[in-house]
């Protein structure tokens, strides 16, 4: 398999075309934004995503770029398919962009025995509704097979997990289709696991609801820790050497956030809906999570009550460190929060500024620097765990905020050094 298309480039489509590069392909990159190609003709990246854009140096010589379906669709071999798929108001997965990209295989798509290779997180059934589409939109019977190949890659650490990750999960309706897919990734020495294309569809859905009910179900724990006494970080040590368990997921917080769970788990329960199937742990982790946010909230309010002319320092705007995305991240609702409450808000992060801007404009204020942003606020709030803010030492919060006042939601500092440097210090879980 050497020619293959990668349409869409998203986080997903970006790495997905490295990692072909990487084994061996010749690899055109299709997506509708023409400003996106622009800049990735440039070697730069529309993302943040650390490693990404020295792998796309790398393999520039393997990679071209380009929003002409004809010309990225005629000759492939291999069509991989990462197009987002958002949340529509039902809960329901938005197909559009599948639909839309289905009507251009049909119509371009010329290679006999071609294969369209979703890697998009689509609910069981939509790969057989795809073939139904881009049969429909065929002008020519050309003979082509579909597959579904999900995506297990979490931002800030894409690359890594694209070339080591835990498996390959492989669904196609023919053993043809699987093993030219096998054959595809072999050179990564990855384990591959095929199955049927339902299977692998759902797989991806049960992965996320399962490691976000995790999150919830420590959170909980949480909660009850703050009451009765203990460490939750204890706790969760305790609990994750059992093997069974397992430490992964278990760190306290202030919620999950992000395009993948609170998407992937509102789709999951529209689906079983639809089927008149109850997934009461699913339910439980989604609502658990929204408990957690209004927990952190209120544990704000109770603090700093009130809040009304109070500046309000947030460290961390994305929904995890080393990424610029604010997608569903807890900080727009706890930020929220803060503005109804008259307060001032100012923001850092390394990373996600621009994009917070998109969201908040001119309602709160920015800054490129921990330091500013904590001289003469009342409190600071830490929403993500980046490096650089764990690295703040206690010290300096006490010099720098009006009130030595932390509230964190990511657990990143020691009780005892704060406490003994005299700064007022309110983790998750711990009494």
């Amino acid at each position: 398999m050497k020619k293959v298309t990668v349409a869409g480039m998203g986080y997903v489509g970006i790495v997905t075309a490295i990692v072909l590069a990487h084994v061996g392909c010749e690899v055109i990159c299709l997506d509708t934004d023409t400003s996106k190609i622009k800049q990735l003709k440039k070697k730069q990246l529309p993302i943040f995503e650390p490693g990404l854009e020295v792998a796309l140096h790398t393999y520039g010589d393997k990679l071209s770029f380009t929003s002409d379906p004809q010309r990225a669709l005629t000759a492939a071999e291999m069509i991989v398919i990462t197009v987002g798929t958002p949340s529509l108001p039902n809960g329901d997965a938005d197909l559009e962009s599948l639909r839309t990209l289905a009507s251009e295989i049909g119509k371009y798509a010329a290679r006999p025995d071609f294969i369209a290779v979703i890697k998009s997180t689509v609910l069981p059934g939509t790969s057989q509704k795809m073939k139904v589409w881009i049969q429909q939109a065929q002008t020519a019977q050309v003979a082509f097979s579909i597959a579904s190949t999900p995506e297990f890659l979490r931002e800030g650490s894409a690359l890594h997990d694209a070339f080591h990750g835990d498996r390959i999960i492989i669904g196609a309706e023919d053993e043809r289709t699987a093993d030219a897919i096998k054959r595809l990734y072999k050179p990564l020495d990855r384990p591959l696991f095929t199955t049927d294309l339902n299977s692998a569809e759902l797989i991806k859905y049960a992965s996320n609801a399962f490691l976000a009910s995790k999150i919830s179900f420590i959170n909980e724990m949480a909660r009850l820790v703050e009451k009765v006494g203990g460490n939750i970080e204890d706790v969760a040590t305790g609990m994750g050497m059992d093997d069974r368990i397992g430490r992964q997921f278990l760190q306290a917080g202030v919620g999950y956030g992000g395009s993948c769970f609170p998407k992937d788990i509102t789709a999951l329960l529209h689906l079983a809906s639809e089927y008149d199937v109850q997934l009461t742990t699913v339910e439980a982790a989604k609502r658990a999570n929204e408990l957690q946010m209004d927990y952190f909230i209120n544990k704000v309010k109770t603090v700093m009550s009130p809040l009304t002319g109070k500046q309000v320092a947030v460290l961390g705007l994305s929904f995890k460190p080393n990424t610029d995305d604010m997608r569903k991240a807890p900080s727009i609702t706890v930020i929220e929060a803060m503005l109804e409450e008259k307060a001032t808000v100012i923001g850092y992060d390394p990373a996600a500024t621009a994009n917070a801007r998109l969201i908040f404009q001119d309602r709160i204020a920015y800054t490129t620097s921990i330091e500013e942003a904590l001289q003469g606020s009342d409190v600071a709030l830490i929403l993500t765990e980046w490096t650089d803010i764990k690295k703040v030492s206690p010290q300096q919060f006490h010099q720098l905020l009006n009130d030595p006042i932390v509230i964190d939601g990511r657990n990143c500092f020691s009780m005892g050094e704060m406490k003994a440097t005299g700064v007022q210090y309110y983790p998750i879980g711990k009494r």
